[in-house]
């Protein structure tokens, strides 16, 4: 734990869907990390600090957003290189995040080598470094929390699907619930000891609720008939791929070990669907795309006798004036 208090998770007013799916990856870090999208203001640095409290480390971590691969990922520590002669690996911001929350704000932002890198390690708990003439391995097991404002540019498809949970929050509260967040932030500011000890009961509750269900986690098995539901109604969303079949049938696991539950119920897989379809649902056509597609007795708009589109005027011609003949001049005079 720091020294320096954060705001209790258990306090945050509302952001109930996003408080869900952060337990869930606090109970199973396997899930993938959680993706929040939001406009600014809306606490999504809050709500990520305080996922930190629910694991045993309590380490938090975040990546600047200007961080280099070698910060990222470690290095050659050059003072052992130089002084010593030996190769020796100086450990960076994955390592530093082993068993704890590694926190990215503007995901977005980030070069795309770098987010590739980083949802690499994090789906498989190891980085592995080679180079600089080093070769070293080391734990990298954390709960990956990515933060943006698609106002600010998107997220790569590719990566965004690797995300294992997507939460998007809304802009637009209540005024009395508006009222209660800037209260509670303020009580926080002017005594943050004070008030983590007012809320050091819920947030006992709410961490010991979380360890419960990872203990319960491995007992729970990822059955058939939930898996067959599951691929089911991915298919039916058109999703590409696998891992959201894989995605969701973790989290609805651990919304069981959650509830208490000893094996996953249908309840369970509808709690954490749009987690996981949200950010990998495939796109319809709209119906302008379609209306164009077609001509309004719905045939096709190329069998339509050449006429184009319904309500289309043919192309006004225009004067271009008098042809005129390329001009010719006489070949220079050769030199002498």
């Amino acid at each position: 734990m720091t020294d320096t208090p954060h705001f209790p998770l258990s306090a945050v007013v509302g952001a109930d869907d996003l408080k869900l799916a952060l337990c869930l990856t606090a109970i199973d870090p396997k899930i993938g990390g959680v993706l929040i999208e939001g406009p600014r203001g809306m606490a999504k640095s809050t709500l990520a600090r305080g996922l930190a409290d629910l694991l045993a480390s309590g380490q938090f971590v975040t990546l600047p957003l200007g961080a280099t691969e070698e910060r990222l990922v470690g290095t050659l520590d050059l003072d052992a290189a130089l002084s010593d002669g030996r190769a020796q690996f100086s450990p960076g911001v994955l390592a530093k995040a082993d068993g704890g929350v590694l926190y990215v704000d503007e995901v977005n932002l980030l070069p795309d080598h770098l987010v590739d890198l980083l949802l690499d390690v994090a789906a498989s708990g190891t980085n592995l470094i080679e180079r600089d003439g080093i070769s070293h391995r080391h734990s990298a097991k954390f709960v990956l929390i990515g933060t943006m404002n698609p106002e600010e540019g998107e997220l790569r498809p590719q990566l965004l699907d690797r995300f294992g949970l997507n939460v998007a929050l809304s802009g637009h509260t209540a005024p009395a619930e508006r009222g209660q967040i800037i209260r509670r932030r303020l009580d926080f500011d002017s005594d943050p000891q004070g008030f983590c000890a007012q809320w050091a009961s819920e947030q006992h509750i709410l961490r010991s609720r979380c360890e419960s269900a990872r203990e319960r986690l491995a007992a729970i098995p990822l059955d058939d008939a939930a898996l067959a539901l599951i691929t089911e109604r991915c298919f039916a969303a058109g999703v590409d791929g696998l891992r959201a079949d894989l995605v969701w049938l973790r989290a609805a696991r651990a919304h069981a070990a959650w509830r208490g539950a000893d094996a996953i119920a249908e309840e369970d897989i509808d709690a954490v669907a749009e987690f996981a379809l949200r950010h990998r649902r495939r796109e319809h056509p709209s119906s302008s795309t379609q209306s164009h597609a077609q001509s309004p007795s719905g045939t096709d708009s190329k069998s339509s006798e050449g006429q184009g589109q319904w309500g289309e005027m043919p192309a006004t011609a225009q004067a271009t004036g008098a042809r005129r003949d390329v001009p010719s001049w006489p070949p220079l005079a050769k030199k002498p």
